[in-house]
């Protein structure tokens, strides 16, 4: 186990520290976008193999989601992302009003881009640091997993998570997300989700190798024109200490509803506490001198 337990920056194994003997390869997910064929396997086998309830069947109205966004009832969440290719010029091109054709998209100029959604298992999940109840914990996996049995439904985790990912369920209180299938992986199994995956868009295995196969195909992308595929949430230094759960992105990561920058909340929770003992300090000062200077003056006014 390291000395101390970190908030923030470069951790090597977020499983022993959290206090796991000799604990496994950490293993997480990658989420290759550019063969998601939007089919909401994963979706639906999340539900299945987790029981989880029905959460929505009437389209949002963002092209063909159904579910809009990850929470208590969605772990894995697919995003249609409909986008018009920019003429030449960097301009979309628009139908003229009166009907004529010229300068009109085709179908083929309209790109649908794809991703299914899930927790980042992040190596600081703050949603973790600020449980009050240990209902929160570390696996062996490193993953970050809900025990619901002792949830208390105080909701801290849900303003903690950078991501937005843990909701609190309406009608229980308790806070649900992605276990990356705890269960599973403790008797030797893929999560549902990657096992449904039916183009391997969700790849699982160690968070190591799973690095080093994103970095291939991105350059495999790149080599092939596509200028726009970038990794998100792979690097161990960024404001998370890396994600158990990345991704090959297209595009950038708002237009995926993905945060550009994200930071772990509990950061600065040392520096907080820090200036909460000096401003406790100066008080207890203060209330001893407003006691101590009357009792001064009047002995020496005897």
């Amino acid at each position: 186990m390291t000395d101390r337990h970190l908030l923030s920056g470069p951790e090597p194994d977020p499983a022993l520290d959290a206090g796991h003997a000799e604990p496994p390869p950490r293993v997480g997910f990658f989420t290759d976008t550019s063969v998601c064929i939007g089919c909401k396997a994963c979706e639906v086998a999340c539900k299945e193999w987790n029981a989880i309830p029905e959460d929505g069947l009437s389209l949002t109205g963002m092209s063909y989601d159904n579910t809009a966004g990850l929470g208590a009832s969605t772990w894995r969440h697919v995003a249609f992302v409909e986008q018009q290719v920019p003429a030449p010029d960097g301009r979309p091109q628009l139908p003229l009003l009166d009907g004529e054709s010229k300068g009109a998209p085709e179908p083929s100029e309209l790109r649908w881009l794809m991703s299914s959604d899930v927790c980042k298992h992040c190596t600081h999940a703050a949603c973790l640091d600020v449980c009050p109840t240990g209902s929160l914990f570390r696996t062996e996996f490193g993953t970050v997993v809900v025990q619901e049995d002792i949830c208390n439904g105080c909701g801290y985790c849900v303003p903690a998570c950078p991501y937005g990912v843990i909701e609190q369920r309406p009608g229980d209180g308790r806070a649900f997300k992605c276990t990356l299938c705890y269960d599973r992986l403790g008797a030797g199994q893929e999560p549902a989700c990657a096992k449904a995956c039916p183009t391997d868009s969700i790849q699982f295995g160690p968070l190591e190798e799973l690095r080093e196969r994103a970095a291939l195909r991105v350059g495999q992308l790149r080599d092939a024109g596509v200028a726009g595929a970038r990794l998100y949430g792979h690097e161990p230094d960024n404001g998370v200490g890396g994600d158990g759960a990345f991704f090959l992105l297209l595009d950038e990561p708002e237009v995926y509803g993905l945060p550009p920058a994200p930071v772990v909340t509990t950061r600065d929770l040392p520096a907080m506490w820090k200036h909460a003992g000096v401003a406790a300090l100066a008080l207890l000062g203060g209330m001893a001198a407003s006691f101590a200077l009357p009792a001064i003056t009047r002995r020496r006014s005897r």
